[in-house]
């Protein structure tokens, strides 16, 4: 019996998870066309995936319902000097996810959502490494750990955080403060301690990154089209139709991997799906990428630095939002005055960016077929973890797209969960 094939597909978004599906069905030899507002190997090209902090991070099984944050959640919302901060002409639209946050928001979801997110996160450096294979990373990706250094002002929750992944069998090395200087020696020593996770990388250029995938894609045969999509339909049982502002296009599946714009396209299908946006920001210090030899995360701050090609990154802090208000002032300037705390040696920061993490409330990602159309096939929602989970994504959707068997539980990652 010859074995399933599907005819051809459609994805709608490429950043790191279309990418990544594509690359992955073109490798079953299934004909993709991937589509996009804008050409990734253009300059104006700037995704999630072009601002974030680069890091590949197997580790991070914690998330935001976490309780130990429970009662500081109101107090940082409330502070215009802190790692979260809310637009408050936004707090109507934002309201529907809030309360299914708080629904969220106790020890039995928090472990449900790390054991989930493991599940997937432990499998994402081979997936990558397995790309990289295929092509030149000189000068793309490093792997010397990452290093989070705390104070002692919260010790219950790194003891949660160490206690959690011990149970699921991270790898986790504590560090004294001395430890921690000597291998980052350049750090005002303002920590009393910290973590470093030796198995992570880190990007030099996560957008290289991002383009060097894109060209396997096509040198393998896949297509791009470069379209604003307005919608999807499954106009038969084998049949999905995309439609942009001037064409439909015909395939037999389709794939939304729109990031944090993929909700535009699922309330149209009937959906009803709480996503939103977390709004994170970077700046850069050029030629200062050589003050720190890996990634540097102050879990006091929210806030980390990561050595690129660029110079050196500074990224953080968590915005609630959506997608239209504009790039906040206050929070460059947080993420600025952290960078200098913790190296004074810094000068004039550049590349004031606002980039959108697509996040939903119990912050696991959609991946899997949508509640009524089983053709249409999501993969969104991966909030601060879409740069770890690309190419693990791209795996596990190719063989949904292809109907392959599989020993992972997908059933937590259903967008029935909020219908």
């Amino acid at each position: 019996m010859e074995k399933y094939k599907c005819k051809s597909v459609g994805i709608i978004g490429a950043g790191i998870q279309g990418v990544c599906i594509g690359l992955q069905l073109i490798k079953k030899g299934i004909p993709v066309t991937i589509f996009d507002r804008q050409d990734p190997l253009s300059l104006e090209f700037k995704p999630a995936s072009y601002g974030n902090a680069g890091h590949f991070s197997p580790y991070a099984v914690l998330q935001f319902n976490r309780t130990d944050i429970l009662y500081d959640v109101p107090k940082m919302l409330l502070s215009s000097n802190g790692p979260l901060a809310m637009k408050w002409n936004y707090v109507s639209k934002l309201l529907p996810w809030f309360l299914s946050y708080l629904k969220n928001f106790n020890e039995k979801s928090m472990l449900h959502t790390a054991k989930y997110m493991h599940q997937i996160l432990s499998l994402s450096n081979d997936a990558y490494e397995e790309i990289f294979r295929e092509i030149d990373t000189t000068n793309l990706v490093e792997k010397k750990g990452i290093i989070y250094v705390w104070t002692n002002k919260n010790l219950k929750s790194r003891e949660l955080e160490i206690k959690v992944r011990k149970d699921l069998g991270i790898k986790q090395k504590l560090l004294s403060k001395e430890e921690i200087l000597e291998l980052e020696p350049n750090l005002n020593p303002i920590f009393d301690a910290g973590v470093i996770y030796e198995s992570a990388m880190h990007a030099r250029d996560p957008h290289g990154i991002l383009k060097e995938i894109f060209k396997l894609y096509l040198k393998k045969g896949g297509k791009f089209i470069q379209e604003n999509i307005e919608s999807i339909e499954q106009h038969k049982l084998d049949q999905t139709i995309v439609k942009s502002d001037n064409e439909d296009y015909v395939f037999e599946k389709s794939v939304i991997a729109s990031g944090a714009f993929s909700k535009n396209l699922t309330d149209k299908l009937g959906e009803n799906i709480p996503l939103d946006t977390e709004r994170g920001y970077h700046v850069h210090f050029e030629n200062m990428d050589h003050l720190i030899s890996r990634p540097v995360i102050f879990l006091d701050r929210g806030f980390g630095m990561t050595p690129m090609n660029q110079g050196l990154r500074a990224v953080g802090t968590v915005e609630l939002g959506g997608l239209e208000n504009p790039l906040s002032k206050k929070r460059i300037n947080y993420i600025v005055n952290c960078a200098k705390e913790l190296l004074p040696q810094l000068g004039e920061h550049k590349d004031e960016w606002l980039g959108f993490r697509p996040t939903l409330p119990d912050f696991l990602p959609i991946i899997g077929p949508s509640r009524n159309n089983k053709n249409i096939i999501y993969a969104f929602g991966h909030h601060h973890l879409g740069w770890t989970l690309g190419a693990v994504t791209g795996k596990i959707v190719s063989g949904i797209v292809a109907e392959e068997k599989t020993n992972l539980d997908l059933s937590p990652y259903s967008s029935k969960r909020f219908n």
